[in-house]
């Protein structure tokens, strides 16, 4: 991440500062020669993962997971890489005031698209693709993954084929890292289906990416061809194939068989971390990654709308036994929702203490008395919840069993309801019918820290439709915050509001943070190409230019 720009940068410096990269489609270097220009895709790569991709329509709510396939078969304006700079995509370039993209005040936008782009069914990819993708994301009834950003756009003009531009209600500062995470989707596809919810589309998707769709085996594993028509250096891999293996167990003795090539979301637990280093001919990684892992609580639950019970919980959780013990100090405790390599981390909140004394009295003092089995109880009220997380996750389920006698200690019930990952990262999740959740959660979008998806009021999804606020926190200072902080381009006043936010909830406490992830994740030694990338949600951002030696 970058470092800060001093308070009182111009914007039209830090307009000018916020596109990086030029014209032309950039990739990451590697330390092995890459195959020459013109090489045919050879091969196939097994990618081996715990949970199960289900959500096709890169627009619609989804998770971590589903992202590792978008990135293969769609294509965004612009990606980012582990340094944050962005590279042109879509886009012929980043727009910025030096290139005519970005007027000086923010509101006005203009793109210019890449020529010569095709869909996976050969036709071509235009500037009405954009306004289509932007005005369904915006359409009443329609459930996107987030209007953040895009909510704000007005007057979108299809100059030409490859060019268009639009005004901003109002200038919003994340727009380009929201812009690298929005896949653009075909409007000669989805605008013929009479339900662009259910469409046909949403089961075999048409992207412009490295990689098209072959089929999907339900509960197995997802297969993607090479595209031969791809607008970038062609894939190196001929065939990728998303191998789905729900315990972990089985997946990291799959790695060291050598059944699957790379092992990537949640694949390596820490207690096996030791172990899989020892494995002959394979490379293991401890990548940090921009998850935060916390307890959600669903702040609609009678019982946690009272602070004094959140701050109990927080009180009572051994957060140091479950980082030492059961992830072998491999994560780093944290009192934010943000990663540690962000520029808007706050270093000052309030470190959390282990104090169970602490919280039985905060219980006591707020009129919470020990009932029938010493569970607590207030008003008819029993002191009794669910946690669930993804079924078959052993280092999670041992966390939820220190959590569980931490709070039983206290005069608290919490009962483990775990489920498979499709129930329990669908309806369950995203419309918030859980109790509380153990959940790995990036709250920022991509190097920007903005937290708005994710605790703005206007982005609670079974209240609006939109967003990813599953937690349904609801605090006008934090929207307001939230709102100042978009709506200013100077990043120093932006790090402040960001500060306040992370403060207020720290104090409000509608999650209980634990740690920041350590992703342990693998390949096989004679396959290059793979970049760790903390600006994203899954580590197969770059899986075009991986190849095999």
């Amino acid at each position: 991440m970058r470092d800060s720009p001093p308070t009182g940068l111009s914007r039209r410096r830090l307009l000018h500062n916020t596109a990086i990269g030029g014209a032309g489609l950039l990739l990451p270097r590697s330390l092995h020669a890459q195959p020459a220009p013109g090489t045919p895709p050879k091969g196939q790569v097994i990618i081996g993962i715990s949970q199960e991709p289900t959500v096709f329509n890169p627009l619609k709510p989804h998770i971590e997971v589903d992202e590792g396939v978008y990135m293969s078969l769609f294509s965004p304006f612009w990606s980012i890489d582990p340094q944050g700079n962005f590279l042109p995509q879509l886009a012929l370039e980043i727009p910025s005031l030096g290139n005519g993209g970005v007027s000086e005040d923010g509101l006005e936008w203009r793109i210019k698209l890449r020529p010569g782009v095709v869909w996976h069914d050969g036709t071509p990819f235009t500037a009405d693709d954009v306004k289509y993708t932007i005005d369904l994301i915006n359409t009443p009834g329609f459930p996107a993954m987030t209007r953040s950003g895009h909510r704000l756009v007005r007057d979108i003009t299809v100059v030409s084929p490859t060019e268009l531009t639009w005004k901003m209600e109002q200038p919003y500062a994340p727009y380009l890292s929201v812009l690298a995470a929005m896949f653009l989707v075909p409007k000669h596809i989805l605008s013929a289906s009479a339900d662009v919810v259910n469409a046909p589309f949403n089961n075999a998707p048409i992207g412009t990416g490295p990689f098209k769709w072959v089929e999907r085996v339900p509960g197995d594993h997802i297969t993607l061809a090479a595209n031969e028509k791809f607008f970038g250096p062609a894939p190196h891999i001929a065939r990728v194939i998303y191998k789905y293996v729900p315990d972990l167990t089985v997946l990291k003795t799959q790695f060291q068989t050598g059944e699957i090539d790379y092992i990537g979301l949640q694949g390596i637990s820490a207690d096996h971390y030791a172990e899989v280093k020892t494995f002959p001919d394979r490379t293991v990684v401890a990548a940090p990654l921009g998850f935060v892992e916390s307890i959600v609580l669903n702040n609609e639950r009678p019982i946690f709308k009272d602070i004094a019970v959140r701050r109990a919980l927080y009180a009572a959780m051994d957060k140091k036994s479950i980082v030492d013990d059961i992830y072998y100090g491999l994560p780093k405790p944290t009192e934010s929702y943000l990663p540690m390599q962000s520029w808007a981390y706050n270093t000052g909140l309030p470190a959390q203490t282990y104090d169970p004394a602490r919280a039985r009295k905060l219980l006591d003092d707020a009129g919470w008395k020990p009932g029938a089995g010493g569970v607590r109880e207030k008003d008819g009220l029993r002191l009794a919840f669910t946690n669930s997380t993804t079924a078959g996750n052993h280092v999670r389920e041992q966390s939820q069993q220190v959590l569980q006698q931490n709070w039983q200690e206290i005069g608290v019930e919490m009962t483990i309801k775990n489920l498979p990952p499709a129930v329990m990262w669908g309806d369950y999740w995203i419309k918030g019918q859980f109790d509380t959740a153990m959940a790995g959660t990036v709250y920022g979008i991509g190097a920007d820290p903005d937290p708005s998806d994710r605790l703005s009021s206007a982005s609670i999804p079974s209240k609006t439709g939109s967003g990813f606020n599953t937690a349904q926190f609801s605090n006008p200072e934090v929207d307001g915050l939230l709102h100042h902080a978009t709506a200013t381009l100077d990043r120093e006043a932006r790090k402040q509001d960001y500060f306040k936010v992370q403060s207020v909830v720290r104090e409000e406490l509608p999650l209980l943070p634990m740690f920041q992830w350590v992703m342990i994740e693998g390949t096989k030694a004679n396959l290059h190409g793979y970049q760790p990338n903390v600006n994203v949600r899954s580590n197969c951002w770059n899986v075009s230019s991986w190849y095999w030696t």
